[in-house]
């Protein structure tokens, strides 16, 4: 499988040097991203980071100020991601019905990969995601991370969702609420699945696979009930949601 370098543009604010521009940068992302996920964030610090990558924590710290402004990185990377895919799945679909429901299979499809990206392995990222991605804006600080403008890539993405919703339902009142909500519970439930299986009605010893079905059709039996349009039950086979805008061989 080829390996590629994508490129995603990321807030400032919320790095001191911009880690996707250099090689030790990309490494600390790689490597974070792995070991957020072996130890999880509380245990993850720039100490043990340093270690994996056979660096110095201030080398660390030239990018980045904290590991909470390392790990809001790398959830902004993620939507970033997902807004690009968004985009690039959605550029020749007309229907606004289609348009929307490829852009509820993305929500899950993201964890599927079909290509390497170069430094992220997208696919732990979004088990992070799903496991810990909450902490990033649910702390006493939200308000002053949000001023800087730490949370815009999420905010993006859920405006494209509800755009989409109002294309299909021009009166729908809550169209960004139904956007945030259907994100959030795509991957609560992937998480209760997991963990607290007795806060969900999906099927706990499905196949990932499986378990991806099944969060997709409960979000658009959400989605489409709520706005009160039929469910779309097949998208044709030229649609299907691809990994991301056209990237280039670095």
């Amino acid at each position: 499988m080829s390996s590629f370098f994508v490129k995603l543009e990321i807030h400032p604010n919320l790095y001191l040097k911009d880690p996707q521009a250099s090689k030790l940068g990309r490494k600390i992302i790689e490597h974070s991203v792995l070991l957020i996920d072996q130890i999880g964030l509380e245990k993850f610090n720039f100490k043990k980071l340093a270690t994996v990558i056979l660096s110095s924590e201030a080398s660390i710290y030239r990018y980045f100020e904290n590991k909470h402004n390392l790990f809001v990185y790398l959830l902004n990377w993620y939507w970033e991601w997902m807004i690009a895919r968004l985009e690039l799945n959605t550029i020749n679909i007309t229907d606004p019905k289609r348009k929307l429901n490829m852009a509820l299979d993305i929500i899950i499809d993201t964890a599927n990969r079909n290509m390497e990206v170069e430094f992220v392995d997208e696919e732990i990222l979004h088990k992070i995601v799903v496991r810990e991605g909450s902490k990033a804006y649910h702390h006493k600080s939200v308000d002053t991370d949000n001023e800087d403008g730490f949370f815009l890539a999420y905010k993006r993405l859920c405006e494209k969702i509800a755009d989409l919703i109002i294309a299909v339902k021009a009166d729908f009142p809550y169209p960004k609420a139904l956007a945030s909500t259907l994100i959030e519970t795509a991957n609560n439930n992937l998480y209760f699945a997991r963990h607290l299986p007795r806060l969900t009605d999906l099927g706990t010893e499905k196949s990932k696979e499986k378990l991806n079905e099944e969060v997709k059709k409960m979000m658009k039996f959400f989605c489409f009930g709520l706005i009160g349009e039929e469910e779309i039950k097949t998208v044709p086979e030229n649609a299907k949601p691809s990994e991301g805008r056209q990237a280039r061989s670095d």
